[in-house]
């Protein structure tokens, strides 16, 4: 008889492993969920749809005085008394299977849509839509045909992607509770429909059950088969990282929160490839977004890598920036130790850097000269200063070495200096100076004080919740030249920085994230 062979074969049992097993199941439901979806779109015709509903209809209360709940609501002009007042919050949204553009609407008027209130009278509006569709605000203009009149109000033609949505939140008066409210309009090719009741913010499902499942079943495979070749991975990198070199500019009160949040990323990412490689080179605002849109310009591959974060929007007249909310930055004045002072009325500190007030005893404080110790014309903490407190620039300047006069017709001794750490340094050190610092650097320096503003103390937790009418802050933007690409550095780091662990770094240096709840309304403030 012949032998038979002692090698080892490939049995049933041996290609029988949990990863096979998954990927032949990830297979069959992908062929059988493509060939349902086929049939269900050539059995659903495709259809633009604007859907709307009325996700509240709240009387505000009995012989309520709309002016006190302007102040606790924060949406509307004061307005009379009104013993009816209603809130209604109306939500529009495009639940169809196509995009929808501005001449998609087919009305002869300049508006789109036009909501009706029965037997009741719009007396304010306010809008709101999700932080990733912030750029259809720029269309709730009355330019655009944006306004309320009597019981209607009438709605802009607002473009729409697939899936988005905006909220408005709409005061009205008279009538009852519950009313009908209707929104009229025409899409081309589609159609405005009321949807079916809802939670809040549910989307009104697109696909039947039986699709559902069948995604559901092929996510779920999915994501078992990637669960079971990342545990095999034992050098998996860090979802998010991109690799590359990234150069950091502009303002130096936000450079502390640049170099930790670039260093936790660089850890952070050390194990996804070649790793990154992050520089902070942080000399002044205006100065970053200058040199950004210089280096944009000569480059032949598009966006550079240069992100550019500046205290305050950008100069006029760069167009190809593109801009990136980021936090919410507080500042201060602060004095030497021995001038006593604790608060300044805003008219006082502009007589102050406008040169008129040469002593501190014309204010009530110790006879002492006074020392303006300013920082250069590239500050952004400079420029927010002038915006918000000043309304104006400085006086001239007129120390090198802000203790001695250069200019001997100068009515007080400003110099300026190039960061936050040498005004600070310099205040501390010389009697009778006032400067400015962002705030976070300042807390707790010694040799200086910080000054309330009109009796508001500079407190971050205080403008969040809304309890402060402190002038001297601003929001910190990040620039790009253009948009850069989604898997490039830049795109990564911003993404990071804003919205990912970079956010705990951004509070633990006193700012507030702009992509928190309080944050976001501040962030939309201009």
């Amino acid at each position: 008889m012949p032998l038979r062979s002692c090698e080892p074969t490939v049995t049933t049992v041996e290609w029988l492993n949990a990863e096979n097993l998954v990927a032949v199941g990830t297979a069959v439901l992908g062929v059988v969920a493509s060939g349902v979806m086929v049939w269900y779109e050539r059995r659903v015709p495709r259809r633009k749809r604007i859907g709307y509903r009325v996700q509240m209809d709240n009387p505000i209360g009995d012989d309520v005085r709309l002016g006190r709940a302007n102040v606790r609501l924060g949406l509307f002009d004061e307005v009379p008394v009104m013993s009816d007042a209603t809130l209604v919050l109306l939500r529009i949204e495009n639940d169809g299977s196509q995009s929808i553009a501005d001449n998609d609407y087919t009305g002869r008027e300049l508006h789109g849509l036009t909501a009706v209130f029965t037997d009741r009278t719009v007396r304010g509006v306010s809008v709101t839509q999700p932080p990733e569709t912030d750029h259809l605000m720029e269309h709730f203009t009355p330019a655009a045909g944006f306004g309320y009149e009597d019981n209607t109000l009438r709605i802009p033609r607002v473009p729409l992607n697939r899936g988005d949505h905006f909220k408005l939140l709409v005061l009205l008066s008279g009538g009852d509770v519950g009313g009908p409210i209707r929104l009229r309009g025409g899409i081309r090719d589609g159609e405005v429909h009321p949807n079916r009741s809802a939670t809040p913010d549910d989307k009104p499902p697109l696909f039947s059950r039986a699709a559902r499942m069948i995604t559901i079943m092929l996510t779920a495979s999915v994501v078992t088969l990637a669960a079971i070749v990342v545990a095999q991975d034992e050098h998996r990198p860090p979802i998010g990282c991109a690799s590359g070199t990234l150069t950091l500019t502009g303002s130096t009160a936000f450079a502390p929160v640049l170099r930790e949040v670039a260093k936790k990323y660089e850890e952070e990412c050390a194990d996804g490839g070649d790793g990154a490689v992050i520089e902070v080179d942080a000399h002044g605002s205006t100065s970053g977004v200058r040199e950004l849109a210089a280096v944009g310009a000569k480059s032949a591959k598009g966006s550079p890598p240069v992100v550019a974060l500046s205290d305050g929007p950008k100069p006029s007249g760069l167009p190809q920036l593109r801009e990136n909310r980021v936090a919410v930055s507080v500042f201060a004045l602060v004095v030497n130790d021995e001038v006593s002072l604790t608060n300044l009325a805003s008219g006082d500190v502009r007589r102050l850097y406008r040169g008129e007030i040469t002593n501190w005893r014309e204010l009530g404080g110790p006879n002492l000269p006074v020392h303006l110790v300013s920082r250069d014309a590239n500050s952004g903490t400079r420029q927010v200063f002038q915006r918000r407190v000043l309304g104006r620039g400085e006086i001239a300047n007129s120390s090198v070495d802000c203790v001695h006069k250069d200019d001997a017709t100068a009515p007080v001794i400003r110099c300026e200096l190039d960061s936050t750490e040498q005004v600070l340094s310099t205040v501390a050190d010389l009697p009778g100076a006032i400067g400015y610092s962002e705030l976070n650097a300042a807390t707790g320096a010694k040799g200086l004080h910080l000054l309330k503003l009109d009796g508001n103390t500079p407190s971050v937790d205080a403008i969040e919740h809304g309890d402060s009418a402190y002038p001297y802050r601003e929001i910190e933007y990040a620039y790009t030249y253009g948009q850069p690409p989604a898997d490039s550095l830049a795109s990564s780091f911003l993404t990071y920085l804003s919205r990912g662990n970079g956010q705990d770094v951004i509070r633990t240096h006193g700012h507030l994230p702009c992509w928190t709840p309080e944050g976001l309304k501040l962030c939309g403030e201009r």
